[in-house]
């Protein structure tokens, strides 16, 4: 592979996160939480972004650790889809 072609690569983002909504029609909500470095204090703080992904056969569930790749839109919010389930949840009944 030259080094054009490694430019010309697209490039997928896939972030790792928790469902926290799975309430609509083929879409979750998901936390995706990452640690960034204060830049006086130089701790590590929590920070977090919600994005929604497409799950088009509705198998996630509320709790579940899932894993989404970037994606063409899908609505105005919904940028994001299901790669997979690296975790389902445990429902306590």
């Amino acid at each position: 592979m030259s080094t054009t072609d490694k430019i010309q690569a697209k490039v997928e983002r896939i972030l790792t996160g928790k469902v926290v909504s799975s309430s609509r029609d083929k879409t979750i909500a998901v936390l995706i939480e990452r640690k960034v470095r204060h830049p006086i204090y130089k701790k590590y703080i929590k920070r977090s972004t919600k994005v929604h992904a497409h799950d088009a056969n509705n198998e996630c569930g509320l709790g579940d650790l899932v894993r989404v790749v970037e994606a063409k839109p899908f609505s105005k919010t919904k940028h994001w889809a299901l790669l997979e389930v690296v975790e389902k949840s445990v429902a306590i009944d």
